[in-house]
Order: structure tokens, then sequence, then C-alpha cells
């Protein structure tokens, strides 16, 4: 085949780097494109978020994953729009022109209409908000410590996280640790043990996307922790000392977003039909309908080290759980030549995708 097909990769996050090496072999050209140099590996965020982790130790640099694959190039650029017409990826500085386009830009914080809660709820989505939300965290307990009003070091002491699935609980859980163990015996003025964490969630239990017996075993273990849990409650307004859920208004000067995510804008400038949340809608084999031999939008979640999987729409015919499996519709996946990639999850651990023309 002719070694000059370029397929340019968006996203250095899990499924641009599997999407890429797995292409190592294949006699094309692949460009990995991001607006950072380095993969993240998000699922531990919230550790650097309570100062348990450094950023280094989850970061990589993307150059250095690919330093041994020759057919590779990584560019550092934020990509403003697809023009699917011109087969063209319009950078913020340039273009660059592909023959194959693998979007795999992942998903971006969502307020639900109340961007202005931006500012006072930080999310965690990358180093930079890990940090800063770190600095408010060690902050609180300092400004409590010099504080000598009781209501005012209250509300100092009081952290609300905002959405229990798996970033909001992992959070709520390790701030719990942080105030009853890392920091007990740190202060002189204050006792860091007696700092509220409070874990608020719409629906009815916590990780409502798990079965419900492990949603019940978490809710054990922050409970056990200390971890105050609100379900069934909504936040109808965030202030710079405290949030509203409903009718009650607790006084919190450190609240944290992890209620909800959005899919990349990115695939608005594609003009294909997207879900309520943004999500492009895309074929059996995670292509673009109507652009089946040319662009694929995939995301890939980790939630372990060693446990990463596709997420489909589950209208598609080989999703199940989340979970890309063999399936009849497999032969329409494109393929370079004999070249694949392996896509590991709890439920296909061991299977391979095929990418040909």
């Amino acid at each position: 085949m002719d070694k000059s097909k370029h397929i340019v990769v968006v996203g250095g996050g899990f499924a641009g780097l599997y999407a890429a090496r797995g292409l190592r072999r294949a006699p094309v050209r692949v460009t990995i494109v991001d607006r950072r140099n380095h993969h993240l590996f998000q699922p531990l965020l919230y550790q650097v978020a309570t100062a348990a982790l450094n950023p280094a130790d989850i970061a990589a640099p993307i150059r250095a994953v690919f330093r041994h694959q020759r057919n590779a190039d990584v560019v550092l650029a934020e990509v403003k729009r697809v023009d699917v017409a011109r087969r063209a990826v319009v950078l913020d500085d340039g273009e660059l022109s592909y023959d194959f386009l693998v979007l795999a830009t992942g998903a971006t914080h969502t307020y639900f209409g109340h961007d202005e809660w931006a500012a006072r709820a930080p999310g965690l989505k990358s180093i930079e908000d890990a940090l800063e939300i770190r600095r408010r965290v060690l902050y609180a307990f300092e400004a409590a410590d010099r504080e000598a009003d009781d209501a005012r070091r209250r509300a100092w002491l009081t952290f609300v996280v905002v959405g229990a699935g798996p970033t909001g609980v992992e959070l709520a859980g390790a701030l719990a640790e942080i105030a009853r163990h890392a920091l007990a015996r740190d202060f002189r003025h204050i006792d860091p043990r007696t700092a509220r964490v409070i874990l608020v969630e719409g629906v009815d239990r916590v990780l409502p996307p798990f079965p419900a017996d492990l949603s019940a075993k978490a809710r054990a273990q922050l409970e056990r922790l200390g971890v105050e849990i609100r379900v069934g409650a909504r936040v109808t307004q965030i202030e710079e000392d405290g949030v509203v859920l409903g009718d009650e208004r607790i006084a919190a000067r450190t609240v944290i977003w992890a209620a909800g995510v959005a899919a990349s804008p990115l695939g608005q400038s594609l003009a294909v039909p997207l879900d309520r949340a943004g999500r492009v809608i895309v074929g059996p084999c995670l292509a673009i309908p109507g652009h089946d031999e040319v662009i694929w939008v995939v995301t890939w979640r980790a939630r372990s080290s060693n446990a990463f999987w596709a997420e489909v729409p589950r209208r598609s015919c080989i999703a199940t759980k989340g979970c890309l499996r063999r399936s009849a519709a497999l032969p329409q996946w494109p393929t370079f030549g004999a070249y694949t990639f392996p896509a590991f999850s709890p439920g296909c651990s061991g299977s391979r995708f095929t990418f040909s023309f």
C-alpha cells in the first residue's frame, strides 16, 4: 500500500495512544496531536488533588511514549475544528491534512447551565485542576487554624463534593483520610479530625452507573471514613461561602465539582448527529455514519491501571455494558493490513480490533 497515507490522531489520552501505538508497524504516517505535551493517567488525578501524589507521578511525555515508533510524529497544538470536506484538521496555528482521522479528545466539565459556578467549584480533568483543588484544600486548613470565629472556622473545615460518581467518591474518601489521618496532628489551634466532608448526589445512591451491591459497599466504606452522604439532593446554588441544596444552605468554603461531564466541543465541527450530552453518534465500529472509511470517534475510560474500555452508544450492535466485543459487525471495522490494537476491559480482555484499507 501507499506509505504516504496519513493518519491523524487527535488526543493523547488512552484512546489516542492505543490507536497510534497499534499502528506502529503499519506502512502509514501517524501524527498525534494534543494541546498538552503529556499523557495523563486521569484515574489518579484525585490523588494529586489531595497531595498524595505529585503531577509527575501520573503524567508521561507523549514524545517519550513514541520515541521508538518510527512512523509516528507528535504535534503540540490545539485543534479548533475539523474541515470534513477538505479532510483537514484546523489548528490554532495552522492545519494538518489527513487521509484518515481518529478523534479521541475525551470530555470536559459541564455545570448544567450554571457556568458561573466554575470559579467557586473547580472540576477535576487536568493537572492544573488537581493543583488548584490541592491549593484550596490545604489553604482551608491553614485558614481555619487562624480563624477566631467558630462559625467561620467550621465553614473552612467543611468540604462539599458535588457528584457521587467514581471521581466524587474517590475525592470524598481521600479528603476524609487527609483530615482524620495525614493532618490530624499538624495543627495547634484546630483538630482536623472535626472536618466535615459532604458528598452530594442527585439520584438515590452513590456510584449510580455501578451495580447496587457495589454502590452499597462504597457508601458503607465512605461512612466509616466519616463522610456525610446526601443522596437525592440537588445543588441549586454555589456561593463564595456556601452551597444551597434545595431549602438547605451549608456553610462551606471549599466546594469541588464532580457532577457532570460534556463531550468535547470538537465533535460539533463535524456537522453530524450528536446526542443530548454532545457526544458523536457512531456506528458499530466507532465510525461516523457517512464517513465510515475516513473518521472514527473513540472515548476510552480507565477504572484501574489494567481496565480500559471503549465507550460507544448503547444502540451499537457491539456495545455491551460499555465494552467492545467481537461480533458479526467486526468485518466492517477498517484494518491496515494485519495490524491491530488491543482493547482491554473486564469483559473482553485480550480482544483485538483491526484497522485496514
